[in-house]
């Protein structure tokens, strides 16, 4: 079976599930690529994690994550991965927010959610309302700005190391490898045509 063959057979299944999703819980849904995605109410989110966790047998929280529209009124967009055990599927969960309007803390349905958002609230500045301990996690202390943001420059921050020589972690300016260049993808690459390297041995061979 090939892989939309696969797709095909994971989507059959998983539309009766989506439509008993939407009349429970009141909530949009949609199949694609053989993935269900639920759009919910920001203000609900705790309540749809509960009835998908207790009611339709999605056991475990697997990620929660974001993704920055800039352009949009509110411009994030929290994903919340979960997957049944039981029924082998997945299903995705989305609820869009601002920078000021909190989520609902999804740690009293899924406590691993606690690192996940505090993940969101480091890279993306999402802030959830009643988060035990809600603070950055990657970043350093006293970061400034949010790096997964679009809008977060690449150059002008300084970056941390442990400096052998003086035994202490210090601070510099970022040290990019290469300048940063962009490429419009619509002109050819010069000398792409190099001819496929001779490994050891293979000069021996004949036709």
């Amino acid at each position: 079976m090939n892989a939309v063959a696969r797709i095909a057979d994971m989507e059959s299944a998983l539309t009766p599930l989506g439509a008993e999703m939407v009349g429970a819980l009141g909530v949009q849904a949609q199949v694609a690529f053989g993935e269900l995605t639920l759009v919910a109410e920001r203000g609900r989110i705790l309540e749809v994690l509960t009835v998908l966790r207790d009611r339709f047998g999605f056991q475990q929280l697997l990620d929660i994550c974001g993704v920055d529209f800039p352009d949009r009124e509110e411009r994030f967009e929290v994903v919340y991965h979960l997957l049944s055990l039981t029924r082998n599927a997945r299903v995705r969960v989305k609820v869009t927010t601002d920078e000021v309007q909190p989520v609902p803390s999804a740690v009293s349905v899924f406590p691993c959610a606690d690192w996940f958002e505090r993940e969101a609230f480091d890279m993306y500045g999402m802030l959830f309302s009643d988060h035990p301990d809600l603070r950055r996690l990657l970043t350093d202390y006293g970061f400034q700005g949010h790096p997964l943001r679009k809008d977060f420059p690449m150059t002008g921050y300084v970056e941390v190391r442990y400096d052998d020589e003086q035994k202490r972690v210090v601070y510099e300016p970022v040290k990019l490898t290469q300048e940063f260049r962009n490429f419009d993808f619509q002109s050819p690459w010069e000398g792409a045509d190099y001819p496929l390297p001779v490994l050891p041995g293979d000069e021996k061979v004949t036709g």
